[in-house]
């Protein structure tokens, strides 16, 4: 209780000196104090309580440290990476350019916005019993998972660049003599590629998200079938949390790889500074 307390007090600390501190500084300073405060906070929620079912911060660490010891972790975290690696990858290699097909073009738009529309709120964990039927359990089921739950936010996000670009800057072009391919590669494409890179993000995350609950009902292998199996073993919840947070670090360091996007000139004009 008195190393919670400590931990609470110089975290606050820290959050009222980090005015003071460079913007660089404050990007790191400022989250680790917050989530030092939620790791003090879950520590004296379990004192307090008593609780002998949920972990500690100390039991979780512990437990972190069981599963590097046991060199199943990062088998486990590849498996999973490299299903959301490759759904991803094909989910963009036909979502973009079908998205910027959809929105540029008005008639395809009438014909093909309905059905993505009327497939997209399917939830893409209801497509588990289908993908194990074709692809049977293993990688292949996880990759088409992976791919129909990043699909839909990516085709949709660019069909919605595409539309949403002003007519001023298609008729100013155009005044130039700037038209077809031409208009369509040099204004269409960089005025929606923000919200294209926007799209990717969120596909990304839920990308993560899905592998992880398929992981838990339809595979033998990732994260998520990890951390069924700790459950199932005596009731491993310190395994169980130790393993929900390593799924959180991944899902920072994909989120910050695919932001590496925005740097891009062509990208970096969409995004305003703050």
């Amino acid at each position: 209780m008195t190393f919670a307390v400590a931990t609470l007090v110089v975290s606050v600390a820290v959050l009222l000196a980090a005015g003071r501190l460079p913007k660089g500084a404050q990007n790191w300073v400022l989250p680790i104090a917050v989530a030092a405060i939620l790791v003090a906070m879950w520590d004296a929620a379990c004192v307090l309580t008593g609780t002998e079912v949920f972990p500690s911060p100390l039991d979780t660490v512990l437990a972190f440290g069981e599963l590097i010891e046991s060199q199943r972790l990062w088998g486990d975290a590849t498996a999973s990476l490299f299903r959301v690696t490759w759904g991803f990858l094909l989910a963009t290699g036909v979502g973009v350019p079908l998205g910027l097909v959809v929105g540029w073009s008005t008639r395809t738009f009438r014909a093909l916005n309905p059905i993505i529309q009327g497939l997209r709120p399917i939830s893409p964990i209801a497509w588990i019993p289908i993908a194990i039927l074709w692809f049977g359990i293993g990688d292949g089921a996880g990759v088409f998972l992976i791919f129909l739950s990043s699909f839909f936010p990516i085709t949709v996000g660019t069909m919605a660049a595409v539309r949403n670009i002003s007519l001023v800057h298609q008729r100013s072009a155009m005044n130039f003599g700037v038209q077809g391919l031409e208009l369509f590669r040099r204004v269409v494409l960089p005025a929606a590629l923000p919200q294209i890179i926007t799209s990717l993000r969120i596909a990304l995350g839920v990308a993560w998200l899905v592998i992880v609950a398929a992981e838990m009902v339809g595979m033998e292998t990732g994260l998520g079938y990890l951390i069924n199996d700790a459950r199932n073993a005596g009731s491993r919840y310190d395994l169980v949390v130790a393993t929900m947070i390593l799924i959180g670090l991944i899902g920072i360091l994909l989120d910050f790889l695919i932001r590496r996007l925005e740097r891009f000139d062509e990208v970096r004009w969409g995004y305003s500074q703050r």
